[in-house]
């Protein structure tokens, strides 16, 4: 079976085409409740570190440097990678995050990172 990983913001309704979905935010998604998100799991150890958070801030200009640094972070978490690339390799796996930008936020990035061979 292929791989599948999707992306899917916090405040957009569950679908039944999500698989397993985690949350890959250190911090929990601002008004939602647990019983409202609807997520198989939350990762916040895999999420950037609070000094990058903070540091990219979502700055388009800092993106590339973001991954950069992002992707050496996640060297640290080989078990949780090598967990999520198996979920996805069994089927649908979607990363859940609270970003308003649906391009330049740490899902995208840890998406990419997933998929490389």
């Amino acid at each position: 079976m292929e791989r599948s990983i999707a992306l899917k913001r916090a405040y957009d309704d569950k679908t039944p085409h999500d698989g397993y979905r985690v949350l890959v935010d250190r911090l929990w998604p601002r008004g939602i409740t647990k019983e409202d998100l609807k997520i198989d799991e939350w990762m916040k150890e895999i999420a950037p570190s609070n000094e990058l958070r903070i540091w990219f801030s979502h700055d388009p200009t800092k993106w590339i440097e973001f991954q950069t640094r992002y992707f050496e972070e996640l060297k640290a978490h080989p078990e949780m990678i090598a967990k999520l690339r198996n979920m996805a390799s069994k089927g649908r796996l979607t990363l859940v995050y609270s970003a308003k930008d649906p391009i330049l936020n740490n899902a995208v990035a840890l998406k990419q990172y997933l998929e490389r061979k």
